[in-house]
């Protein structure tokens, strides 16, 4: 890259980091220093601009980037992570959003522990949502770094490097001294450049075309060099049964962890009534359908206009095929106009990984606050908390940095999946178990974190994704005992069966009068906070 290209992208990031940075000091006189003001801002954001922030939240690096690279070089397999981010948002719509509002004040555990013994309940789910989050931090890092690595050279590793150590101490001062409101607003400004981007980009494309998606359609799958495979499914999870058991499991746990995600329940505390959570959520698949239609366009046409080959030259996993599209769009890398696109376009993206990680470092330090160290403390004081999530975001940035940097060459998407499958193996079936089986036990709660956590991570481990190919993290050792790389289709069940196994097997007896009182709040929003 040209130093245009850096100085214009650099200015215009600076610019974004700048204004955020104000809103965080601006709401950070405002505060005063309580437990629902740093959690959930108060509980004062509208609907609208819950939805907008839940919409900032969602759409992530791994939205923006990896899908769009994954598309452009797999094509209709790519396709699978569209579908799955978008088909779990009904989920959360019918299942989760109304009824998490009314039985939590905070946190997930909130929700499971509401008719349970609070303190194993809060200490198991604290810990399933601190490693996701963790999980997913690390994909947001990935993207910083691949941005980094295209605008300021392939072998500048010291500045991808400090880049990454750079999001993560602004994450850390976002979340320290704005807490949720701060947050939010980051959120909302940052949904409305990404989608006023990707917007201006689809446009683009579509003019390039004439408007002929088939045309679209069939350049990029003479560019690919697969033909008309690239359009058909199993380029990517086709032919051997691994592959084909990799595509279920990658589609269940992206279908089915929306629901499990912390940062994006904790959301559903911002906003005053269960209604609104709902209108929320309305509002977010709305802009979140958009955007995810026009992520194909985006992938497709990187495939056609820049090419798989000149994408995977720039970065193997395909992260920085939506900046070079923006680069060929704007007229090429030596014009005015390619300079000034991809500068606005590695902005966005800049934009969005400090929006995604300030929301996610906070869902993990209120777990680590609210959950775990309140648990421990017992009577721990609301003040106390806040100090406590505030030292806890600083340790969880580092925590992310550190993986950030060794899984750095990883698609940012699909380090996405393997987060979705531990919400979907560990989360998911603690709060559905918890909202709709009154038989559920303490122990039934804790086995089925744990039973979900535990395999997950286990299998990953000893998965593709870390030893035993030259794409893993560790290329040069072998440890792979388990074919598949996402661990979905075998945590999942592990985790409802470990669920009710822990509860039938249970001396403890289910509180009837507290079933009945959680299930009438939950419903109605009688007694909700």
């Amino acid at each position: 890259m040209t130093g245009q290209h850096q100085t214009l992208a650099l200015m215009l990031f600076s610019a974004f980091v700048a204004v955020t940075l104000g809103i965080t000091t601006w709401v950070g006189r405002h505060r005063h220093g309580s437990a629902e003001e740093f959690y959930a801002g108060g509980r004062l954001f509208s609907p609208m601009e819950n939805g907008f922030a839940i919409a900032g939240d969602y759409m992530s690096a791994a939205s923006f980037l990896g899908v769009t690279g994954l598309i452009a070089l797999f094509g209709y397999d790519g396709l699978l992570y569209v579908v799955g981010f978008l088909v779990a948002w009904l989920l959360v719509l019918f299942l989760v959003a109304e009824l998490v509002r009314n039985c939590g004040r905070f946190t997930l555990a909130d929700v499971v522990a509401a008719r349970m013994r609070e303190r194993p309940v809060r200490i198991a789910v604290g810990t399933s949502s601190v490693t996701v989050s963790v999980l997913y931090l690390v994909a947001q890092m990935v993207g910083a770094g691949s941005l980094v690595a295209l605008l300021l050279g392939r072998t500048s590793q010291a500045a991808q490097a400090w880049t990454v150590i750079a999001v993560g101490a602004l994450m850390v001062i976002y979340v320290s001294f704005g807490g949720m409101r701060a947050t939010t607003w980051i959120q909302i400004v940052k949904a409305v450049l990404l989608l006023a981007g990707t917007v201006a980009l689809t446009v683009l494309v579509l003019v390039r075309f004439h408007g002929d998606v088939d045309r679209l359609l069939s350049t990029a799958a003479e560019r690919s060099g697969h033909g008309t495979a690239f359009l058909a499914p199993g380029l990517k999870y086709g032919g051997s049964w691994t592959a084909r058991l990799d595509f279920i499991s990658l589609g269940l746990a992206l279908v089915l962890g929306t629901a499990g995600l912390p940062h994006i329940l904790s959301r559903f505390y911002t906003v005053p009534t269960a209604r609104a959570a709902r209108r929320s959520v309305i509002w977010s698949v709305g802009l979140i359908g958009g955007f995810y239609l026009m992520t194909i366009v985006l992938g497709f046409g990187a495939a056609a206009i820049v090419g798989p080959d000149a994408v995977r030259g720039s970065n193997a996993a395909g992260n920085t095929a939506v900046p070079l599209l923006a680069l060929d769009l704007g007229g090429g890398a030596d014009s005015t106009g390619g300079t000034v696109l991809f500068a606005v376009v590695a902005a966005v993206a800049f934009a969005t990984i400090l929006a995604v990680v300030a929301g996610i470092t906070l869902a993990s330090s209120a777990s680590v606050a609210h959950d775990l160290y309140a648990s421990l403390r017992r009577r721990a004081a609301p003040r106390g908390e806040v100090t406590v999530a505030r030292l806890a975001a600083v340790g969880i940035g580092v925590v992310a940095i550190a993986l950030g940097l060794l899984a750095r060459d990883l698609n940012v998407a699909f380090l996405v999946g393997l987060a979705f499958a531990v919400a979907a193996s560990a989360n998911l079936p603690a709060l559905l178990y918890s909202l709709f089986w009154r038989g559920f036990t303490t122990r039934g709660a804790v086995w089925a974190v744990y039973g979900g956590l535990v395999p997950a991570l286990v299998l990953v481990v000893l998965s593709p994704v870390v030893s035993g190919s030259p794409d893993s993290l560790f290329p040069g050792l072998d440890f792979q005992y388990f074919p598949l790389q996402n661990p979905g289709i075998v945590s999942v069940p592990l985790g409802f069966l470990a669920g009710w196994l822990g509860t039938v097997t249970s001396p403890e007896i289910p509180d009837e009068a507290k079933h009945a009182e959680t299930e009438v709040r939950s419903l109605t929003g009688a007694g909700a906070v």
